[in-house]
C-alpha cells in the first residue's frame, strides 16, 4: 500500500493542472517501513523534458534522477518513485511506461480530464514486468522528515 500526504496529493494535483494538456511528471519521497508500507511525504515538480508532443509522454532527464538521489540522501527520505499525468485519458499505465519503468519504484498516474483532476493511481511492476495496482490512502501529515 501507499499512503500519500494530503499537502503532497495538493501539489501533485496543481502540477498536473497546471501542465495540462501536456503531461506532467516528477518525483515522490517518502519512507518505506518494514511491513512495505510507502508514505509519500513529498513531491518533486521536473520538467517534461520529452521531445515534441508532450500530451501523450514524459521524458525525465537523466540529471534530475541524480538530483532526485541527492535531494533524497540529504533529506533522510527514500525516492520511492516517480508520478506523471494522462491528460484526457484513465490513470492506467500505457505500454510506453510499463517499458520505461523501474522494479522497485511506485507510479503515480493522475487523469486530468478537461483540465480538471479525476482518479489518482498508483502501479508498481511484479515479477513478470507487468503493472499491478497500489492500493492508495490519503493522510494528513503522514510522516515526518525525521
Amino acid at each position: 500500500m501507499i499512503i500519500i500526504d494530503t499537502q503532497a496529493r495538493a501539489a501533485l494535483l496543481k502540477d498536473a493542472v497546471a501542465a495540462f494538456p501536456d503531461e506532467c511528471c516528477g518525483f515522490l519521497f517518502g519512507k518505506e517501513d518494514e511491513n512495505g508500507l510507502r508514505a509519500i511525504t513529498e513531491i518533486q515538480v521536473v520538467n517534461n523534458a520529452k521531445e515534441g508532443d508532450k500530451r501523450r509522454r514524459f521524458v525525465i532527464a537523466p540529471l534530475d534522477y541524480i538530483r532526485a538521489e541527492e535531494y533524497a540522501d540529504e533529506n533522510q527520505l527514500q525516492l520511492l518513485g516517480v508520478y506523471h499525468s494522462h491528460p484526457n485519458h484513465p490513470a492506467i499505465p500505457s505500454e510506453h511506461d510499463r517499458v520505461a519503468a523501474q522494479p522497485w519504484f511506485s507510479y503515480i498516474i493522475v487523469s486530468v480530464l478537461d483540465g480538471k483532476p479525476d482518479a489518482l493511481r498508483s502501479w508498481r511492476l511484479n515479477d513478470d514486468s507487468r503493472f499491478e495496482e497500489e492500493n492508495v490512502g490519503i493522510v494528513a501529515n503522514s510522516y515526518t522528515n525525521s
